[in-house]
């Protein structure tokens, strides 16, 4: 815009600062602030860890014959025994094909990250990362490469535990995961698609992450990519207080979600693997579950806690103790349960062989047991599952729902026993409240709140006498398993 008079063109200007002069300011001030904030300076952190990180690659030996495949060997066969001679075209025996290494050959089958613990060599990294590896290789920063020994590898919480044949090696110091905040700094280092000594940094998003039965993950937004894998994760002290491990992607490649090994959990990995070269954990032969809200107020626990028991494996240490489907544990050992993944990692840090004290919440009371500790077994065993049996439905469509919308029926004691429970009605019909919490016609009805289920005529009098305005607690057991799931009483839905 342009003005005719000097004057007033100064005059608009001086109407302008006085207008924007505390804007000015203030803005400056922000600057000033932000300037003189000290963010977090990792230069003489990287420097100093970052000759204790290592790259891991690792390789296996082709075995096939040039590399051919079935349908290759097939025909090869067919040439030789119809008309004695070799297949057209195909390569002399132990030659490789073409794009193919010769048999024997090392090739590569993956690239890792680890980090020295020990300056006698001892390397940590990840479980997955030398899996099934035949040859694992430690390359240095100062590009020394060794040949590494595995000396044992947990695949239940993805640690591994690795030997070279060196001395006076830089190694890191182990912090404790415990102390870890959300929010503080951390950084990684490691070889993201092979480029060795990366470094990304960001901060603690949250911590005790269950993305396993024995892992309460560290949650992080630093960058951590393929390659990464098995490298650690360093507090601003130059601590390790995690080993890299996974990241939430849905493209393959970061997404400002990855996940760490708490370093406490690895070392008490490492420590077992160096003794013995295999972890001994604890078992207790129960399948549990979360404890939700409506179930704790329905069963009269107060609050959301412990460990639901889904299904008590028979002749297993939880059987022998006396522990019933439907209970809820609320302590190990002394040590209280407020979530159902607290229990797998507890009983998994005990002693095979130790008895120790339990607490079980059962119809409306605690009740404490002793527990004798197995040894969790290397691979889950598989478990028989019963069918429920048919019943003619012409008889279920006669009666009519319950206010749950159940129609049940007596078991026979020869189902009883082939279903290994004491007492319960089996489902005909589920309609209204039943239907919609999930109950399904062949479900066994073992529980009604505090008071075992009997027969039908006790189960359908049980439920007249509950009340329309409180929620129920219902014990269902399907196939091995048992769960609660709640109720309200009210009008079936029409059939």
């Amino acid at each position: 815009m342009m003005f005719r008079s000097p004057a007033l063109a100064r005059a608009m200007v001086m109407a302008a600062m006085l207008i924007l002069g505390p804007a000015v300011a203030e803005v400056g001030h922000a600057q000033a602030a932000a300037s003189n904030y000290n963010l977090p300076d990792f230069t003489d952190l990287v420097e100093k860890a970052g000759p204790a990180v290592v790259n891991i690659r690792t390789t296996e030996r082709m075995r096939s014959r040039g590399g051919q495949s079935s349908e290759d060997d097939e025909m090869a066969e067919f040439f030789r025994r119809f008309f004695g001679v070799p297949m057209p075209g195909a390569p002399t025996p132990g030659a490789p094909r073409r794009g193919q290494p010769p048999q024997g050959e090392e090739q590569s089958r993956g690239v890792g990250s680890g980090f020295i613990i020990s300056q006698d060599g001892y390397v940590m990294t990840n479980a997955h990362v030398v899996a099934d590896a035949e040859t694992i290789y430690v390359t240095l920063p100062d590009k020394r490469e060794f040949k590494a020994k595995l000396i044992g590898a947990d695949k239940r919480t993805d640690v591994a535990l690795l030997k070279i044949d060196a001395t006076g090696l830089p190694r890191l110091v182990l912090g404790d995961s415990d102390k870890v905040r959300a929010g503080e700094w951390v950084l990684a280092i490691g070889s993201p698609f092979g480029l060795d000594n990366s470094v990304t940094a960001g901060i603690v998003s949250a911590k005790g992450r269950d993305t396993g039965d024995y892992l309460p993950f560290i949650q992080t937004d630093v960058a951590v990519n393929p390659g990464n894998s098995g490298g650690p994760l360093i507090n601003l002290r130059g601590e390790v207080i995690g080993i890299n491990s996974q990241i939430y992607s849905r493209s393959g490649g970061y997404m400002g979600i990855s996940f760490a090994i708490p370093i406490d959990e690895a070392v008490r990995v490492t420590e077992q693997l160096k003794t013995s070269g295999r972890v001994t954990r604890g078992r207790i032969a129960v399948a549990i579950g979360d404890v939700t809200k409506e179930v704790a107020d329905s069963l009269g626990l107060g609050r959301a806690r412990g460990a639901l028991v889904g299904s008590v494996e028979p002749g297993g240490p939880a059987e022998k103790a006396g522990i019933e489907p439907g209970d809820i544990i609320l302590k190990f050992n002394g040590r209280e349960i407020e979530k159902a993944s607290d229990l797998p990692r507890m009983v998994g840090d005990t002693k095979p062989g130790t008895k120790v004290p339990m607490q079980l919440w059962r119809k409306g009371a605690t009740r404490d047991v002793s527990i004798t500790v197995a040894e969790l077994e290397p691979e889950a065993r598989a478990k028989a599952r019963s069918t429920p049996s048919s019943k003619d439905e012409s008889s279920a469509q006669a009666a009519k729902p319950n206010a749950l919308g159940l129609i049940v029926n007596d078991i026979p004691d020869a189902r009883l026993k082939e279903l290994k429970v004491k007492s319960g009605v089996e489902v005909e019909v589920a309609d209204g409240p039943a239907m919609r919490a999930g109950i399904r016609p062949g479900d066994i009805i073992l529980r009604l709140g505090d008071t075992d289920v009997t027969g039908a005529r006790q189960f359908n009098d049980l439920v007249k006498g509950l009340d329309k305005n409180r929620i129920a607690a219902v014990f269902v057991r399907r196939g091995d398993a048992t769960q609660v799931l709640t109720l309200r009483p009210g009008a079936t839905a029409a059939r």
